[in-house]
């Protein structure tokens, strides 16, 4: 049964993504099983997941094209990218064969999740629902049961090292998820921590009284 999201508030940052597969689609219609959890470890690559409330309407290929036109960037720093919703596979097809002019998804190239049994969002608790008593009925859901704009970034290991949930208006900035990557691998390379508007490129600091005492002067 769908969890009460008022119940089911966690945070994953710092610990491991859920060990959970789901179902999936590829562009060119084949199904997929994808367990992102053991995809970062056995590929010993990130991943982007990000999740948008459901196809055919109006931010969400926004989005979507907007994620597609930086996978190149994302590929380079060795990172893959997955698109999640509560849609089924066959709705998922349909939309990545309808025409960008259209409102479609045509060319996008990441695989979509398919989460129609809402056990993965559910767990991750990003689902717009709660679970109301009916007097006659029992336990009913209430909202419409479809994900927020949730993003997780997880590392190779399997663990999440940023998640972020935009109400259902908001768009997100793509180019934040490239420099949270940059950020994160750098503190993976280096052993130095990113400060505030930290870019590749700039200068990171030292986790000491005497690094956050030189990092301030010269900034």
């Amino acid at each position: 049964m769908l969890q009460n999201k008022k119940e089911n508030i966690m945070s994953f940052t710092g610990k491991n993504f859920p060990n959970i597969t789901v179902d999936a689609i590829d562009y060119l219609g084949d199904y997929l099983s994808i367990n992102v959890f053991e995809k970062a470890q056995q590929e010993n690559k990130k991943v982007l997941l990000f999740w948008y409330p459901k196809d055919f309407t109006f931010v969400c290929p926004t989005e979507l094209h907007a994620f597609q036109a930086e996978v190149a960037e994302f590929e380079k720093r060795n990172t893959i990218v997955i698109g999640a919703s509560c849609d089924s596979n066959e709705v998922h097809f349909a939309w990545l064969n309808t025409a960008k002019d259209n409102g479609g998804i045509e060319g996008v190239e990441y695989p979509l999740i398919a989460d129609t049994n809402r056990n993965l969002s559910s767990v991750l608790g990003i689902l717009e629902m709660k679970e109301v008593e009916h007097p006659e009925y029992g336990t009913l859901v209430e909202g419409s049961a479809v994900s927020y704009r949730a993003t997780y970034l997880i590392d190779e290991t399997g663990k999440v090292f940023h998640e972020s949930v935009n109400d259902m208006p908001l768009g997100r900035n793509v180019k934040e998820y490239i420099r949270l990557i940059d950020a994160y691998t750098h503190v993976q390379k280096h052993g130095e921590v990113c400060p505030a508007n930290w870019e590749e490129g700039k200068e990171a600091m030292n986790a000491t009284r005497d690094g956050v005492a030189s990092y301030l002067s010269a900034n």
